[in-house]
């Protein structure tokens, strides 16, 4: 598996296959940090909602969710990079941890494990 990597986030990367990678890593995984970036065509990339980016979050949290269970083992995951919601736009934040749009990515990545893993178990 031939592994590229850029700016310390192997999702920007397109020929990065994110499967292959977690199925590599698996037992060297102890924490993963979940952000999504929209890739272009011309290789720059900027960032993306959680669920709507170039990396397929579904596969990501599908691949994530099977580790833990094989190791029995509950990763720790973070979301990050959420976008300027509400009230948050009125706060002085860093950008892409403003508090409210965290939330929204955590609740997003917290649904979809929760129905992959229900789906796992059927």
């Amino acid at each position: 598996m031939s592994l590229r990597k850029r700016k310390s986030d192997l999702g920007v990367i397109a020929e990065n296959d994110m499967s292959a990678i977690l199925d590599a890593f698996a037992d060297r995984i102890h924490f993963a940090h979940l952000r999504n970036v929209q890739r272009e065509a011309d290789g720059s990339f900027h960032e993306a909602e959680h669920l709507d980016g170039s990396t397929d979050m579904a596969e990501v949290v599908k691949k994530l969710s099977k580790i833990m269970q094989r190791r029995e083992f509950d990763l720790p995951m973070r979301p990050d990079h959420g976008h300027s919601l509400l009230d948050d736009q009125s706060k002085i934040t860093n950008p892409g941890y403003s508090a409210i749009g965290r939330l929204k990515g955590l609740a997003e990545l917290r649904g979809l494990e929760m129905g992959i893993a229900r789906f796992m178990t059927e």
